[in-house]
């Protein structure tokens, strides 16, 4: 089932969450000697990677990290590239040595069968998520493929997500956005045996109750999370400022 876990303000609930992260990380590091998760990017993961990077106690190098989505055509030194947010903000800080990096800059699909080879070898500890202003899941924009096994697949990305990468600042006009990308499947994502999904800000508030509080379809890709039975959602006030379920705002800080 999922929890939802709401904070009056931003910086609480990504250091919240990322306590949350840190204890998974240092339990399961204790228990198997290795760990693996799914690091997700954007601006809403900002604090939430710092504070998790600054969290002691945690053996970076036993750590296998795997890449939610890229931009296909995109080159590494552009300002969007997942692949460079990655290494600035969660692997240069930590030290992490092993990880695979999605580069949609060459044989896409080839990326998708190598990096997806890596990934089914071994079960995923935890995985790190947001939910996009369309609702979308990793790059899933709606409709979503709720189907498919493929560890990683070719996804069009529909106006609504390209104009939230615009309004985030990441491109100048809607023009240089990349029509498509390479994601993690939704079921692929929730193969994850915990997921953290971290949502602040109050422009993502009308995706978080359509995706939390509405019925579970592909039309609210993030909405699949609903079914996942280890999940939570940390909100903060402004995210989850339209839900209506009194359990909502019970953790409120």
């Amino acid at each position: 089932m999922m929890t939802i876990r709401a904070f009056k303000r931003s910086d609480v609930m990504s250091r919240a969450a990322a306590e949350a992260a840190a204890t998974i990380l240092r339990d399961t590091l204790a228990k198997k000697g290795r760990a693996r998760i799914i690091a997700a990017t954007g601006a809403s993961q900002f604090e939430f990677l710092k504070a998790l990077a600054d969290a002691p106690g945690i053996n970076w190098q036993a750590v296998e990290m795997f890449h939610l989505d890229e931009y296909i055509g995109l080159p590494i030194s552009h300002p969007a590239s997942f692949r460079k947010y990655l290494i600035e903000r969660l692997i240069r800080p930590t030290g992490i040595s092993t990880y695979h990096l999605l580069d949609g800059e060459t044989d896409a699909r080839g990326v998708c069968r190598r990096v997806g080879a890596e990934l089914a070898k071994a079960p995923v500890d935890v995985a790190f998520v947001g939910i996009g202003e369309n609702g979308h899941l990793a790059f899933n924009d709606p409709p979503a493929d709720f189907e498919t096994e493929e560890p990683y697949i070719i996804v069009d990305l529909d106006e609504a997500c390209r104009r939230q990468q615009v309004g985030e600042g990441w491109f100048k006009g809607l023009d240089e956005v990349p029509k498509q990308a390479i994601s993690m499947s939704i079921r692929q994502i929730l193969k994850a045996q915990r997921i953290l999904c971290i949502v602040p800000d109050e422009r993502k508030a009308p995706a978080v109750k359509t995706c939390l509080e509405g019925a579970v379809n592909p039309w609210a890709p993030a909405s699949s999370l609903q079914t996942h039975p280890d999940a939570t959602c940390f909100l903060d006030a402004a995210s989850a400022s339209l839900l209506i379920k009194p359990t909502a705002l019970a953790h409120a800080n």
